[in-house]
């Protein structure tokens, strides 16, 4: 095996999917030259840590030049000559080096853009695939690999599209026994759909949203989903398909919750969120209130306690992939499933600890039990 130490890093400002600066960073060991870039989402949580931008008029304020000159100047002479191999030993002098909680000095999108070119150099040091590694790091005591469930996120709105639907996605879920027949699956509905909304609305509604979705000009959450439910049935795929809506309800939340289709209290809008879920195939919903409406996610929680739902009540916002945050949320018994996003950390280390912490609630020492709290992964 070939050294893994760290001779160089150059990071640079790209553009991302939608058009906006993030930081891109290149390591270089005597295995070759390993590249990753940092995701930057729409939405951003207010407990997530700090995308450093560097404000003013170039880019509408969102260069990362800061966080660039963070990574050349000061990160790099600090690593070079350590072991990519150590994950969580470079991790941690990194969080140790910007030395502030929310990782606002250096960025977290300057140190996860460094974190992530070492995770894939540490993979190639060993000699072994990246996801191999990941598991190797992660001390899993799994002895399968399995591929998760694909979810399509095949209508958007909110900050994602320009339409007046205030959910962020609707997003499916096929039951087929494969990944790829899954996703099969998804790109037939995928394209159904796009023809049932240009007969229905007109040629401009099978515009994209930021994501991929389709983004028609609908308000209401039931038009959405009687869409894709459409959609399936007219390709034989009814009863195969599952749904799961990203809410992002802190983007419309204003003391209430202000949409296109009404104003909620909290307890309003936990009695509609009931609605959907009787009659339509939901088995998960994503920030389904603000990420400070702590009351409204518990009082969500216990009604479908009270009716034994299997539902999944996601934290997003309300997590941001940090494990005090997930500590807080089981104690409030506030959601039984987290969104793992790196971006939301800062680092390779981090995201596996939160994942690892959320798979362990309610879980004995030998076994994981059905009660502990689900993961779902994002870039």
């Amino acid at each position: 095996m070939k050294s893994g130490k760290i001779k160089t890093i150059k990071a640079r400002e790209i553009l991302d999917s939608r058009g906006n600066p993030t930081v891109e960073a290149d390591l270089v060991t005597d295995r070759g030259l390993f590249t990753a870039s940092v995701p930057s989402g729409a939405s951003v949580g207010k407990y997530e840590a700090v995308e450093l931008r560097d404000g003013g008029e170039r880019y509408r304020g969102k260069g990362v030049l800061t966080a660039v000159g963070n990574i050349n100047k000061i990160v790099t002479p600090k690593l070079k000559g350590k072991n990519v191999v150590n994950q969580k030993e470079i991790d941690d002098f990194l969080i140790k080096l910007d030395g502030t909680k929310n990782k606002s000095r250096l960025g977290a999108n300057a140190i996860l853009a460094v974190s992530l070119a070492c995770c894939r150099a540490g993979a190639a040091a060993k000699g072994i695939p990246l996801y191999k590694h990941i598991r190797q790091i992660s001390d899993s005591k799994s002895k399968t690999f399995t591929l998760p469930s694909p979810s399509f996120n095949v209508i958007n709105g909110g900050v994602h599209a320009g339409n007046d639907l205030d959910f962020q996605e609707f997003m499916i879920v096929p039951q087929a026994k494969t990944f790829s027949g899954s996703f099969q699956m998804a790109t037939e509905i995928y394209h159904e759909l796009k023809i049932i909304v240009r007969q229905r609305y007109s040629k401009a509604a099978v515009n994209l949203g930021d994501e991929g979705g389709f983004a028609p000009p609908i308000s209401i959450p039931e038009s959405a989903l009687g869409l894709i439910l459409k959609a399936a049935e007219k390709i034989g795929y009814e009863n195969k398909i599952n749904i799961v809506l990203d809410v992002a309800a802190s983007q419309f939340f204003k003391v209430r919750y202000k949409t296109n289709f009404g104003i909620f209290s909290s307890e309003n809008l936990s009695d509609y969120y009931m609605g959907l879920i009787k009659k339509y195939p939901i088995i998960a919903i994503e920030d389904p209130f603000s990420e400070d409406d702590l009351e409204g996610w518990k009082g969500f929680s216990s009604k479908l306690k009270a009716q034994n739902s299997k539902l999944l009540v996601v934290g997003d916002d309300l997590l941001a992939t940090n494990a005090e945050r997930m500590k807080m949320a089981l104690g409030q018994n506030a959601c039984n499933a987290a969104i793992i996003k790196l971006n939301q950390v800062g680092t390779v280390t981090e995201a596996i600890e939160a994942a690892k912490l959320a798979k362990s609630f309610g879980r004995s020492d030998s076994e994981e039990s059905s009660d502990s709290m689900s993961c779902m992964f994002q870039a």
